[in-house]
């Protein structure tokens, strides 16, 4: 998850930096809308591909596994916490021994 924050902070940046030099070369009236187009098309619709890939990649772990259900594991990162491992289909960092049940 963090992959996909960099990535839109440094096309945000860089696209600030193109649309600041480009403002010269676009009339006023449609500078607005180009940046406004501009932001969606570069930063936001990556990013929103990029978590749907992410969410896709790490179902089977979310939904079928055991870590999903234990109070250390942290969906957002999909990370168990108390080993600051990340957990796979078939990987489990605490191996059942420190498992614990979420209230």
């Amino acid at each position: 998850m963090g992959e996909i924050i960099f990535w839109g902070i440094i096309r945000t940046a860089v696209l600030i930096v193109s649309l600041w030099f480009s403002q010269d070369y676009i009339e006023y009236k449609f500078w607005w809308t180009i940046t406004i187009i501009s932001i969606y098309a570069v930063v936001l619709h990556p990013a929103f591909i990029q978590y749907q890939l992410f969410l896709q990649k790490n179902k089977p772990v979310l939904e079928d596994s055991l870590c999903s259900i234990c109070k250390h594991f942290d969906e957002t990162a999909v990370l168990c916490s108390k080993y600051d491992e990340h957990p796979e289909k078939n990987y489990i960092p605490c191996n059942k021994i420190d498992w614990e049940p979420k209230n």
